[in-house]
């Protein structure tokens, strides 16, 4: 209902702040494509180029529409902006999108402008007024221009040698930030955990003890593995990304691998539940084995070794403890 919402509709504005609506959002625009280019510019100096020129291909549509609104309507713009009006677009914060990877700020920015010329059409076919259809329909088509010349400036800027060099800079980061320390983290759960939640099985037989020493030695290690991993390098000089993002993936991780062949004790059954944790270990150890040789690129024989024969012989004195 609209009395719920103090923002304006679309169809109650006038031309006149359909078009101050539409230089705002031009601004709005330009100044986040120019947050990108300076985001990425250290980085990947040839995406940084596009964004820059999809900031000047703003500017000179902004141009065009302030000029064509002191025509109309004289020298003073009303202030409105997108927020203001109920239903349009939204734009994401720029500091959420340094969170993101390379190819998702690309495609952020190529739904920005199908957002834009969108909205324009759907608006234009609901005004029931000749001029501000014909309005909305030229912004609509502005607003293609705007996608057409992205792709434009992508040939121009960023090649084919460019872009696989600027992906193949984003997987090396993604590897170093999530990857590597989750990993670390998983092969630390789920190997780490074994002989002490086997031995606590074998030993007591009871699968609610042995729950609750899974779920303790599986947070207390996340939790360590987390600090650990964000204090021990602030990755600035080896550029492993923030320390922040590691730890989170290092911590949560492990508590995930202790936690795989500790919830099958919540089974009251000893022996069902016994059976279910070592078909889960299983398949973490190859799973392990899997993503080291995937990400890490460790020959897979290797990693085979290390990890399922390692985890084996940790099980085993698990159960070796707690049945002696």
């Amino acid at each position: 209902m609209r009395f719920f919402t103090q923002r304006r509709h679309f169809k109650d504005l006038s031309e006149e702040e359909i078009l101050a609506l539409a230089i705002s959002s031009e601004e709005d625009d330009a100044r986040i494509y120019r947050s990108y280019a300076e985001m990425l510019r250290a980085d990947y100096p040839d995406t940084a180029k596009v964004f820059d020129g999809m900031a000047e291909e703003e500017d000179g549509h902004r141009k065009a529409l302030i000029a064509a609104f002191r025509v109309r309507f004289g020298k003073v713009i009303p202030l409105i902006r997108r927020e203001h009006v109920a239903g349009f677009y939204a734009r994401r914060p720029v500091w959420l999108m340094k969170n993101l990877s390379l190819e998702r700020i690309r495609e952020e920015a190529e739904i920005m402008e199908r957002d834009a010329g969108r909205f324009y059409l759907e608006a234009a076919k609901r005004s029931p007024d000749a001029a501000t259809r014909k309005l909305l329909g030229d912004l609509a088509a502005a607003e293609a221009g705007h996608e057409t010349r992205a792709g434009e400036l992508a040939e121009a800027h960023l090649g084919d040698e460019a872009r696989s060099d600027e992906d193949r800079l984003a997987h090396r980061q993604f590897v170093l930030t999530w990857v590597q320390p989750g990993l670390a983290g998983l092969m630390d759960g789920s190997v780490s955990t074994l002989a002490p939640i086997f031995a606590t099985a074998f030993a007591t037989q009871d699968p609610w003890t042995t729950f609750l020493v899974g779920l303790a030695a599986s947070v207390g290690a996340g939790i360590s593995m987390g600090f650990t991993e964000a204090a021990s390098d602030d990755g600035e000089l080896s550029g492993r990304g923030s320390p922040m993002k590691r730890g989170i993936a290092s911590g949560v991780m492990t508590t995930v691998g202790g936690l795989g062949h500790a919830l099958p004790y919540l089974i009251p059954h000893f022996w069902t539940a016994t059976t279910i944790a070592w078909i889960i270990v299983f398949f973490e150890l190859w799973a392990i084995a899997w993503i080291q040789n995937k990400f890490m690129e460790t020959p897979f024989w290797r990693a085979s070794m290390q990890v399922v024969l390692g985890g084996a012989l940790v099980l085993a004195a698990g159960v070796l403890i707690g049945s002696g």
